[in-house]
């Protein structure tokens, strides 16, 4: 498997999810915003988390309009595999790929910390290597990760099956305690919790090793 993982101004989980991708065996390409194409040969794209831009305007919505974010919608358009984390999941709602925004956090504060998921899906190769209803413990860090959406679009995503990951204990007032949702092909994931920051046991954790091992298997399967 081949990833690509994108690098804005103010990207700083850039290197973490690098490393997801590494240590689960992937070869790994790094793109700077100003390019204009993905690498050939790209099986998944990596939108890390951070402070693109400063945050400036709305979270993600500068990055939306970089250089590199119309090589990226093409290539989700055409079917290619994307993962937004945290800031990544804000670009990607910007971009249109993925629906709903994500606010402020309900209690107006920056949170970090490790918060228990629940996996709300198996049908996708981002949460394949999970059994559905599995607990996992995932870090956050964000100040703007209440993932709203419409009552339609909320159907929607329960209707489909779409929700991939839910809070076990809701640190941001997120709609349905909803923390990753899929796209309509189940190709793009969005989540604001950080997985990258939960592969190696020395930082806490690895209930996120899983994600990153079971995306490799499904795309070397297919």
């Amino acid at each position: 498997m081949k990833a690509a993982v994108i690098t804005f101004p103010g990207s700083n989980c850039d290197r973490d999810l690098i490393v997801g991708f590494e240590k689960a065996g992937a070869e790994v390409v790094r793109v700077w915003h100003k390019e204009t194409e993905l690498p050939a040969g790209v099986d998944v794209v990596g939108v890390p988390g951070g402070f693109s831009y400063g945050d400036y305007l709305r979270c993600g919505a500068i990055a939306a309009q970089s250089p590199i974010g119309r090589a990226l919608v093409e290539f989700a358009h055409k079917g290619g595999y994307v993962i937004g984390v945290c800031n990544g999941f804000q670009v990607l709602t910007e971009m249109r790929l993925l629906p709903g925004a994500l606010m402020r956090n309900g209690g107006l504060k920056y949170i970090s910390k490790p918060v228990p998921l629940t996996v709300a899906t198996q049908d996708s190769v981002f949460t394949a290597g999970y059994s559905k209803g599995q607990e996992i413990l995932i870090p956050i860090a964000h100040h703007d990760g209440n993932y709203q959406i419409d009552a339609e679009g909320l159907k929607a995503l329960q209707g489909e099956d779409r929700v991939a990951f839910r809070y076990g204990d809701n640190p941001n007032g997120s709609v349905d305690d909803i923390a990753g949702v899929l796209s309509e092909n189940r190709r793009v994931l969005g989540m604001m919790p950080h997985p990258e920051r939960a592969v190696d046991a020395n930082h806490g954790g690895t209930d996120g090793a899983a994600l990153f091992r079971s995306l490799l298997d499904g795309l070397v399967s297919a």
